[in-house]
């Protein structure tokens, strides 16, 4: 290690020429409570996968808040293509409370966890062939404290709120890059999925500040990734009557006359309004067995789970996770956690639920977030599952439009294999560009229903230096 740390200090000060003495004086602060706080290390193998891993894997923990009483735990793949040049994600899981351990071996990382006849018992890991690790760095997050294996020394630690994560994820971002200062100068992209659309652009926002503030080290932004985003709980979800109109789910007469009797509002309605509530019971109960994570799909029987559905997913990583040698495999601080849970529940946030002892949703809407970024030198892309009912694209169609950034190219189809996997606007205006697309077929989870497509779309974006041309 003080190897790596004095390479880090030759890099800084060739970097800071240009820096007067008071701001490379704090940023050596940084670098030296950094160096304190945080540990990381390389993991070469892992159980259930024969051999060495064939990528590097970087696991280790980042202290945040005054005392470093916060340590956030991460898993950093470099990229198996050009780790030197190609873009750094910080990719976020939804939740919150959902451990990044989950995308890692679900959805878009290099690896993916196989069930053979014997269920979870028996648990491998193989190769995934559509991993976004094979075009960028990314960094996976286990936030806030209590999630995965994130956790907190004092009680005011275990404490958040969708505000105070949003700050302490850039605190972790400035205090990785002093440990990592060969990555300062990759494309950075802030990303995740779900819920994360409450807290990306904030994120992204307060790493665009921070540059303009003269915050150091100074990170080379580039733009953010949303991937099926909660972005404002009132849209979200009262769009989904008029989804489930469009996708079939309830007939013309159900969708117009909730539409006319509820003046478009479903998810407050007036209570002494009874032909509202009659409509949104007939609503109800043509829903109510349809699966919102892919409305293509039946609902899981959580009691005896078929291996593809969720609660099998959440059987299988929980049992894998807890090993010891796993832990030990991850270099896992010993007793820092007790049983490690794919999602913290006490945390996960449902229509309506109320804060919590530890964690608050103080975050309605991000659209003015998503505003203040139009002014910026900002790339952006937006994924959506046409199938995923949980945030229907009809919520998110309606907050891009609410940016009034006039359109550059207008719905078209995009293709994978010669075959429609999705349809996509363009929007651009000076030094601002949003790609918005749809994938055919994918839920909420888009990268466990459509992988390839869902890849290539991402590589493309990435590689695509004009939206015009993309």
């Amino acid at each position: 290690m003080a190897g790596v740390r004095l390479q880090s200090y030759n890099y800084i000060i060739m970097e800071s020429t240009y820096m007067n003495v008071t701001t490379l004086l704090s940023f050596f602060i940084i670098i030296f409570a950094t160096t304190l706080s945080n540990s990381k290390s390389i993991v070469k193998n892992l159980p259930g996968f024969p051999g060495d891993l064939p990528f590097t894997l970087e696991t280790g923990y980042v202290g945040v808040g005054g005392e470093d009483e916060i340590q956030f735990f991460y898993y950093f793949v470099e990229s198996q293509r050009d780790p030197a040049n190609d873009p750094l994600l910080l990719y976020l899981t939804g939740g919150p409370g959902t451990s990044g351990l989950f995308p890692f071996l679900y959805q878009i990382g290099p690896l993916s966890i196989r069930l053979d006849t014997n269920g979870w018992k028996n648990i491998t890991l193989e190769l995934n062939p559509n991993s976004w690790t094979e075009a960028a760095n990314i960094i996976f997050l286990d936030l806030p404290a209590g999630v995965g294996f994130s956790y907190a020394t004092t009680w005011e630690g275990w404490r958040s709120s969708d505000s105070i994560l949003t700050l302490q994820t850039y605190e972790f971002l400035l205090k990785w890059f002093v440990e990592h200062p060969s990555f300062l100068k990759n494309p950075l992209y802030i990303s995740g999925i779900s819920y994360m659309g409450l807290l990306v652009p904030p994120i992204t926002l307060h790493v665009y500040e921070g540059n303009e503030n003269g915050r150091q080290p100074q990170l080379n932004i580039k733009g953010y990734l949303l991937i099926s985003p909660f972005t404002d709980r009132f849209i979200d979800a009262n769009v989904r009557v008029e989804y489930a109109h469009r996708l079939a789910l309830i007939s013309d007469d159900i969708y117009e006359s909730a539409k006319e009797t509820c003046h478009d509002n479903y998810i407050y309605p007036d209570q002494d309004n009874n032909l509202c509530l009659y409509n949104l019971q007939r609503f109800d109960e043509c829903v109510n067995d349809i699966n919102f994570s892919n409305i293509l799909d039946p609902p899981c029987d959580d009691t005896n789970p078929s291996p593809d559905c969720t609660a099998a997913t959440v059987i299988t990583l929980d049992a894998w996770a807890n090993e010891k040698e796993v832990q030990e495999a991850l270099h896992v601080r010993e007793g820092t956690i007790g049983v490690w849970e794919k999602t913290n529940e006490t945390i996960h946030y449902n229509f309506g639920k109320n804060d919590t002892i530890c964690y608050s949703y103080d975050v309605f809407s991000t659209v003015d977030d998503h505003k203040q970024l139009v002014t910026r030198n900002c790339k952006v892309l937006v994924i959506s599952g046409d199938h995923d009912m949980i945030i229907p694209y009809v919520g998110t169609e309606e907050w891009i439009k609410s940016l009034n950034v006039p359109i550059e190219r207008p719905w078209n189809p995009w293709f994978v294999d010669n075959q429609v996997a999705g349809y996509r606007t363009t929007y651009g205006t000076t030094g601002y560009s949003l790609v918005y697309a749809t994938v055919k077929g994918a839920g909420h989870a888009v990268s466990l229903y459509k992988p390839k497509e869902a890849f290539d779309l991402f590589n493309r974006w990435l590689a695509s230096r004009t939206y015009l041309a993309y």
